[in-house]
């Protein structure tokens, strides 16, 4: 069974990524533009597809370690009604994107060339 694990965000250093094996179950991060009166930390559990969105849960968390302790606690509900048919889910949902974008990355390049061979500007 695999285990959770954090990833940090590369694009945020207050931000965690959470994965269960190889899909991306939550995140753990540091609230941007909240008031100062209010929990810093912010909580996410659960993934889509694979789930029903009203299944994932979010809360706020006075320190990292607390939000650390919630999600585990929100995982172990999340995680008592999966099947690994759900994660599937998730992993194809995963892999179709990727190769939706790798097609479009693929055709745009032939879609921009022919474009401005077409275009008419250089044509004599």
């Amino acid at each position: 069974m695999p285990t959770l694990t954090r990833r940090r965000y590369p694009e945020r250093p207050d931000c965690w990524h959470i994965y269960y094996g190889d899909v991306c179950v939550g995140t753990i991060a540091r609230r941007v533009g909240n008031p100062f009166d209010t929990d810093p930390w912010e909580w996410s559990c659960g993934f889509y597809p694979g789930s029903h969105p009203r299944e994932c849960t979010s809360d706020t968390s006075e320190t990292f370690d607390h939000a650390r302790t919630d999600f585990e606690a929100a995982w172990a509900v999340f995680l008592s009604k999966r099947t690994e048919a759900d994660f599937q889910a998730w992993r194809d949902q995963r892999d179709w994107t990727a190769e939706k974008y790798r097609r479009f990355d693929r055709d745009g390049a032939k879609r921009s060339l022919t474009l401005s061979i077409f275009s008419g500007e250089d044509h004599i």
